[in-house]
């Protein structure tokens, strides 16, 4: 087998396959959570409905929040935007669908002899959301445009457009009856502006009415005065400028072109990875998707409340029918989510992403830090999304100093910690958790592994990976046997308040292994690495119970028919890499056997884990079936996940699994690390050393998917791979990387060293 030869189907990752690329309907959305459909660019996002008499598009800006620095607060939804149309007669040919290669949404259906079309999608480049109308008969389109605040403000009406503002203050005290509630309100605005061909739009009863029009655009813009620089308290300018501008600008460009640009600047991420899964029957491909996803299942479930059952026992036994398009679509589809939901300059992905309709959310639609904020991210670096990471980092850094200030207060140590819940202004709630700060500082290294931007490490991952090992070092305890322990904490959400429990232990040794490589890359701190290096030499490591598990606790108290959602004393095998079947065979046994206590069953986000530390553990069929598992329980008709309620950490952990079982890269080489580390050091010319990552081919396959390829996949250290598998076996494969060099790839069983081949820097899209 030739590893640097590529048959000419794998020559680009920008490949699509177009039937597993579509989300479709032939009916509108009733339920917001099931049914409606997302669109977003990072910072605005919408639900749309595609109704026949009315359009109902609710809409989000990630910014809208209350809250402060001693409290999370919540996520708030903005508002509504409806379109009421005129006309009679029978509906045909209705489809609603969402092409997710072109992040384009389409509505289109025959009404009274008239075809009608309509075309959503949110830009990034022109920073706000289009709505477009058209038919095939002159003057079809009549009806009535509104836009309702869901803090209750009134809107407003021109010949041009609709708006409304306010300040959230009113909205606080309604809820709190207390005045000094939050010591942050802020101010906001949402406009949408009206162009139209033919016929006539005037305004009428705050409202704007249009009558006879062959064409209607409609471009939505909304926004706060939220900026992420704490010495500013938060607060910059009223966001009215800029919502103007944004409209005007966009409103500008001919619509086709104004597409074109959108549809670029999205396929500039979205087509870099292709995937491929096997192929499904056409009777069940062409189905619409809520149908395909019954068809998986082998009966309808269509409510969220009865996709979950009881979050611990799995769905009935239904015999559904094998579609590894549709699991190849759930994957893309997390993709397309992300791309829609955190883009450079941004906020980060919440609990639901940026769409939320309530302002009381479940979970606050918070920032969770005990799993479910980092499970968003795990898959943007081999998934080859690495600027979608970029706002984690950059509102991690920011909220920062608040942290720090409450720690010092409340535990009176360095550095600094968090607790589960978690806002935009570093305000936090729930009980402290002492690991948590640790678990979001590996989403940091992380980054850094994949991408190797060594810019980043220095200024945004590493001072945080420093100051949460001062944390470290004075909160740890010395056992009588001379081992060092966390201090008493839970293991999340649930058991014993016990000192040395897992959880933590394993992220004290992730963060303080993360520093010591990050250190070493950076050529700085020797005297603080190896302070480091002797602190994580005495931790308390896993240890194996009596029933045969890795052990939750620092005393043996397992419980075997403990099935609890959470299991974090997995971490050292996924997203952590101290525990593997290659280095600790008798760990990763004793994780096998916790896992299966823990069964396969429960919430969404908690199967997606299992997937991708099944995949650690290298049993392909049984993270299959968990995957299968979460599709026919987890999933709604428009496919996404719940909790129950909606929680899009599924959808984005599904990702992560799937990423584990086609590729891994987190086994290393530490002496290639040290030498590559020594030439930098001494101030000599680059020369790309070998990778100390082992790049490990279809390591967890499952029997369900022996044919397929994927193209564009990411690997730590920079690379990108391609390959293509046949009866189970890679058949051909290409690895390359910005600059030639060596590395270890496990192939079929056999390990290799192979000279990558060279590809240019990757296009970025920066705001």
């Amino acid at each position: 087998m030739k590893q640097t030869i590529l048959i000419p189907l794998l020559l680009t990752a920008t490949m699509t396959f177009a039937s597993e690329n579509t989300l479709w309907y032939d009916k509108p959305a009733e339920e917001w959570e099931t049914e409606a459909l997302p669109i977003g660019n990072g910072r605005l996002g919408a639900m749309t409905f595609g109704g026949i008499e009315r359009e109902r598009i609710q809409f989000n800006e990630d910014s809208l929040w209350i809250g402060d620095e001693t409290d999370t607060g919540a996520y708030q939804a903005f508002g509504d935007l409806f379109i009421d149309f005129d006309g009679k007669g029978e509906t045909t040919n209705y489809r609603r669908e969402l092409d997710i290669a072109r992040a384009v949404q389409t509505v289109s259906y025959t009404k009274g002899g008239v075809n009608f079309r309509r075309e959503y999608f949110a830009s990034h480049p022109a920073g706000v959301m289009v709505f477009h109308f058209t038919a095939d008969k002159p003057g079809a389109l009549s009806g009535t445009i509104s836009l309702a605040d869901a803090h209750n403000g009134t809107a407003t009406a021109d010949a041009s457009g609709l708006a409304f503002q306010g300040n959230l203050a009113g909205f606080i005290h309604s809820q709190t009856k207390n005045k000094s509630a939050y010591d942050i309100a802020l101010d906001y605005e949402a406009r949408a502006l009206v162009r139209h061909e033919g016929g006539t739009v005037e305004a009428k009863d705050g409202n704007l009415a249009f009558q006879n029009v062959d064409t209607l655009t409609v471009y939505l813009d909304a926004g706060t005065d939220y900026i992420n620089q704490r010495d500013k308290n938060w607060r910059g300018e009223h966001p009215s400028r800029a919502i103007a501008a944004r409209l005007e600008k966009a409103a500008a460009v001919p619509y086709p072109d104004l597409v074109a640009a959108h549809v670029a600047d999205y396929q500039s991420l979205f087509n870099r990875l292709a995937i491929d899964l096997g192929k499904t029957p056409l009777d069940i491909a062409n189905l619409p998707t809520n149908q395909r996803l019954n068809s998986y299942r082998g009966g309808e479930m269509t409510k969220a409340k009865d996709s979950i059952y009881d979050g611990q026992n799995d769905a009935p036994d239904l015999k559904g029918k094998p579609d590894p398009e549709l699991e190849a679509l759930v994957y893309q589809y997390a993709r397309y989510l992300m791309i829609a939901c955190s883009r450079t300059g941004d906020l980060p992905a919440n609990l639901q992403g940026i769409w939320n309709n309530s302002n009381n959310p479940m979970w606050r639609c918070d920032y969770h830090a005990n799993v479910n904020l980092q499970m968003n991210y795990w898959f943007t670096g081999p998934a080859n999304l690495g600027e979608c990471f970029l706002p984690f980092s950059e509102w991690l850094n920011s909220i920062t100093p608040v942290r720090r200030e409450e720690t010092k207060r409340e535990l009176g140590v360095r550095g600094w910690a968090t607790r589960w819940e978690n806002g935009i202004f570093g305000g936090a709630t729930c009980p402290w958790s002492m690991g948590d700060a640790a678990w979001l500082a590996q989403n940091l290294w992380d980054h850094y592994a994949f991408t190797g931007d060594k810019e980043y490490l220095r200024t945004q991952a590493y001072p945080i990976l420093k100051e949460l090992c001062e944390f470290w070092e004075d909160i740890l305890k010395e056992n009588a046997d001379g081992k060092l322990v966390a201090p008493p904490g839970k293991s999340p959400e649930h058991g014993p308040i016990a000192a040395g429990n897992s959880y933590d232990q394993q992220l004290a040794y992730d963060l303080f292994t993360n520093t010591i490589e990050a250190s070493k890359d950076l050529g700085v701190d020797p005297d603080f690495r190896a302070k480091v290096e002797s602190l994580r030499s005495r931790l308390l490591g896993p240890k194996i119970g009596k029933w045969g598990q890795l052990q939750e606790w620092a005393e043996d108290i397992d419980d075997p028919k403990d099935t609890h959602r959470h299991f974090s004393h997995m971490i050292a095998v996924f997203p952590g890499r101290q525990i593997a079947p290659s280095t600790t065979p008798e760990l990763a046994e004793a994780a096998k056997v916790s896992m299966n206590a823990r069964g396969d069953a429960s919430t969404g986000w908690s199967r997606a884990w299992k997937i991708s530390v099944w995949a650690r553990l290298q049993d392909g069929n049984r993270a299959y079936r968990i995957l299968s598992g979460l599709i026919r329980t987890s999933l709604t008709p428009n496919l996404l996940a719940t909790h129950p309620p909606f929680q899009i950490d599924a959808n984005f952990g599904y990702a992560a699994g799937v990423s584990e079982m086609l590729l891994q890269s987190h086994e290393e080489k530490p002496e290639v690390r040290s030498q590559k580390s020594e030439s930098r050091m001494n101030g000599q010319a680059f020369i790309p050393h070998p990778s100390p990552f082992i790049l490990s081919l279809l390591p967890a396959l499952p029997d369900a998917w022996p044919d397929g390829k994927v193209t564009g996949l990411r690997a730590r250290d920079g690379f990108t791979v391609d390959m293509e598998w046949k009866d189970g076996k890679v058949t051909d494969y290409r690895i390359a990387s910005p600059e030639p060099r060596e590395v270890k790839v496990r192939v079929n069983g056999e390990t290799k060293t192979i000279r990558s081949e060279h590809i240019p820097p990757q296009q970025t899209t920066k705001r």
